[in-house]
């Protein structure tokens, strides 16, 4: 969401919520008292609307409101509430800035608020000041991923909404948090790889789901039978659907661009992750995008919003859109030449519950009354969106969280995490003559745009953190440190300030040089145009290196991919580690795994590819296959073979570790009733086609699993995590599909000489089923192969799929 305009949307709307209040009630605003006390005189601090005691400072009785009664179920109660409100009200109730109800006691709320990777300054409802002067700011989600510990990822949504909701108690923020994003990444010049799990849909929607969890589960309320009812610690919001991966590439934008896309594409890869969130994860909303697919916007598009996310996934909760997309689809796309009341209706009728924006708010009353939305429409969005916050604590409060405040948000714990993350997410993409763990030395030169980084460690929509600790500041405190900064800026303009670093190189017994991007490179509205390190930074980096006189180690903080081959191919760059962009601990976590206080265990979640590649195909080309007739090779590891600088999952430790394999199931046998029809699949003219090639997944109960184990043995020297990556391959000879694809991963911690088992269990259709040219999904028959590990360290075996009648 363009964050150039929320300082100035932000004070708009608190004026238009004041003129609101003023202008249809008694009371007056006090934008500086707590949350709910913002627009009313209320004496005294509320947390939530149905207190008898501010009811009665606002001169009502709350026994005459039914929505206030809690011993009703919350779907009679909104009812009693949305009854209550006309027309002009319902359409100032259903954009992010809502003005509320003064006449029968129901306040504004502010829904935008941001929690990617802590609670974050941007959107309406969320503040820092002298009583919440920061939150945590844990590493970017590129990162975190990288460690793929699904518990770690629970663990830090946890926390995350423990400090939200302390800032909701103490009036600093609100209650719905729209994070996370879970767009692939499906082109490596994207500028909001930071934000996202990385370029595989599976790993990016069990991230999803456990940050998901994490942020919204109660202890105890996980399997609530009626998930309409079900507590929320906080709301979650899982952004942005669908097809989203292209902000800024030279003239192309965000808002005009129409993502082509095959339904093949469109299922397999791009609807995966939040089929995913809403089904297992049970989020509470899902952001529509600005960009078209297939030409029809998707905040106005019924298929996806009410065909496929309200009832084909089932979600509990409401659609929101990404901000200012309503003005996109009006005034930049002019989609259908819609006039603003058209466009209000449009996306009002398709199932957006709420707009980030204002059309709703402007035009929608009048569209309701020139007949082209109903009424009832405008009552069922407000209805999702109030069961939401009363499955929230909006109205009622939750006593179990009324007492998070202060002590909740940067605490010695939650601030160990944020380093525990970064240290977890680190991948070591080299380490040539086992360099690293380095031992100490008398004289370190730290060199390089990131030595001294601090705001660039905590990326894209973060808030306030506890306490930076740069590399600077983590290695200076372990030894004598000499830092030059090498470039002035991550653009690195010119060599002006290289040779004090190649200097300070030459004079130390060991040098470590911090390289990369920011926010200036690679973020939202900023795409790349080419995967190499900016302006002079791999010059400054190469004359570093070739006048030290000790190892030299190359950190690289990034989202996304940047062509290092030149390093990777130098044999005085010793090391290489990749940082992504690390959180307010981000020093203290590459000390810890540069001196071996901890050991690397990290996986790319990105494919690394070579520069030349982004020069064979355009940003716009959706398509993730190989496009022969153009010379598109294909797109992530699952469909392009070309040489790579690091594959998706490469990451090396200090230690070494074996596989070996445990009695896994070996095959599968189905019994077809004469109501399930075998389905043609297209094989190459030399390969051996099964007589029944393929059913239909949705035809089959899929009850099927298939079980296996993994003995991983720690061989090094050095207790370590591994991170056993599973794969399937199809069976040979069919045309168009994946080379592999992940089916499941697990991290687990090993002690030197230990093994611990890995047990996997996998279900037959989500594992092994293959998306058509057309969309379906289909079950092959044949041998299926399952690998575990990489190609240095794997062990793999054939699976069958049998059908007969």
């Amino acid at each position: 969401m363009a964050k150039s305009f929320t300082r100035l949307f932000f004070s708009l709307s608190i004026l238009a919520i004041a003129f609101l209040a003023v202008s249809t009630a008694r009371y007056t605003p006090r934008p500086n008292s707590r949350f709910l006390s913002q627009a009313f005189d209320v004496p005294g601090n509320y947390t939530y609307v149905c207190d008898a005691s501010r009811f009665a400072a606002l001169g009502l009785d709350m026994k005459d409101f039914v929505y206030c009664d809690s011993s009703l179920p919350y779907d009679v109660r909104v009812k009693d509430l949305v009854d209550r409100i006309t027309l002009e009200e319902k359409a100032r109730n259903v954009i992010d800035v809502a003005s509320g109800v003064p006449r029968i006691g129901l306040p504004p709320y502010k829904w935008w608020s941001e929690a990617l990777h802590g609670v974050a300054n941007v959107g309406s409802a969320t503040f820092f000041d002298e009583v919440v002067p920061g939150a945590t700011s844990f590493p970017n989600v590129i990162l975190s991923a990288a460690s793929f510990n699904q518990s770690l990822w629970k663990t830090l949504g946890q926390v995350v909404s423990t400090e939200a909701r302390a800032m909701y108690n103490l009036g600093h923020a609100g209650l719905t948090f729209w994070s996370p994003n879970i767009n692939v990444a499906r082109d490596p010049r994207w500028g909001r790889i930071l934000e996202t799990p990385g370029e595989d849909p599976l790993t990016v929607g069990v991230y999803g789901v456990n940050y998901v969890r994490g942020l919204q589960d109660i202890e105890g309320t996980e399997n609530t039978t009626d998930l309409n009812s079900r507590p929320l610690k906080i709301a979650s919001s899982c952004k942005h659907f669908a097809a989203y991966d292209l902000d800024q590439w030279f003239n192309v934008d965000r808002r005009h661009f129409d993502a082509k896309v095959s339904e093949q594409d469109m299922t397999e890869t791009f609807l995966r992750p939040f089929e995913m969130c809403v089904k297992e994860g049970d989020t509470s909303s899902v952001m529509c995008s600005f960009n078209n697919i297939n030409g029809i916007p998707p905040c106005a598009d019924p298929r996806f919003l009410k065909g496929v996310i309200r009832e084909q996934w089932n979600l509990h909760g409401y659609i929101v859109s990404d901000c200012w997309a309503i003005d996109t689809i009006v005034q930049d796309q002019k989609f259908l030449d819609v006039t603003s009341e058209e466009g209000v209706a449009l996306s009002m009728k398709a199932g957006l519950d709420l707009e980030c924006g204002h059309y709703y708010n402007d035009s929608l009353a009048t569209a309701v009354r020139e007949g082209r939305v109903s009424e009832h429409d405008v009552d069922k969005s407000l209805s999702y969106l109030y069961v939401v916050l009363m499955r929230v604590g909006f109205f009622d409060g939750i006593p179990s969280l009324a007492s998070l405040g202060k002590k909740d948000i940067c605490n010695d714990e939650h601030i160990e995490l944020a380093r525990e993350a970064a240290r977890q997410g680190i991948v070591l993409l080299k380490n040539d003559n086992a360099t690293l763990p380095l031992k100490p030395v008398k004289k370190l030169a730290l060199v390089g745009p990131h030595a001294n980084a601090t705001v660039a460690m905590i990326g894209n929509y973060a808030g306030i953190p506890c306490h930076y600790v740069s590399p600077l500041d983590a290695f200076s405190e372990l030894g004598d440190v000499t830092y030059e900064v090498g470039c002035a800026d991550v653009k690195c303009h010119n060599d002006t300030h290289v040779y004090k670093a190649a200097e300070a190189a030459k004079n130390a017994d060991a040098t470590i040089i911090l390289v990369g991007t920011d926010l200036s490179i690679e973020a939202e509205e900023r795409d790349r145009e080419d995967l190499l390190l900016p302006g002079y930074q791999t010059e400054m980096v190469n004359q570093v290196t070739d006048l030290s006189t000790g190892p030299v180690i190359l950190v690289v903080m990034c989202g996304g991919p940047i062509d290092i081959s030149f390093a990777k191919n130098n044999p005085k760059i010793a090391a290489i580690l990749w940082a992504g962009f690390p959180g307010e601990q981000g020093g203290n976590a590459i000390a810890d795994i540069v001196f071996g206080k901890y050991n690397p265990g990290g996986r790319s979640p990105i494919t690394w590819y070579e520069n030349g590649y982004v020069g064979m195909l355009p940003m716009t080309s959706m398509a993730l296959r190989p496009i022969e007739s153009l010379g598109y090779p294909g797109r992530t590891y699952k469909f392009f073979n070309g040489s790579t600088v690091y594959p998706f999952g490469y990451g090396l430790s200090y230690t070494n570790f074996s596989y070996s394999l445990t009695a896994p199931t070996r095959s599968v046998h189905i019994s077809l009733t004469r109501l399930q029809q075998c389905r043609s699949m297209a094989y190459s003219s030399d390969s051996f086609q099964p007589e029944c090639s393929a059913v239909l997944v949705d035809d089959l109960s899929c009850d099927e699993s298939f079980e296996f184990q993994v003995a991983v043995k720690n061989v090094g020297s050095m207790d370590g995590s591994e991170v056993v990556m599973v794969y399937s391959s199809p069976p040979s000879g069919i045309v168009g599909t994946h080379i592999k694809q992940v089916i499941g991963f697990e991290r687990v911690f090993v002690k030197v000489g230990n093994t611990e088992k890995v047990k996997f269990s996998m279900n037959v259709c989500k594992s092994l089923g293959l998306v058509d040219s057309s969309g379906y999904i289909l079950l092959p028959s044949g041998s299926h192969t399952i690998m575990a590990g990489d190609n240095s360290t794997s062990v793999s075996f054939p699976f069958q799929v049998n059908y007969h009648n």
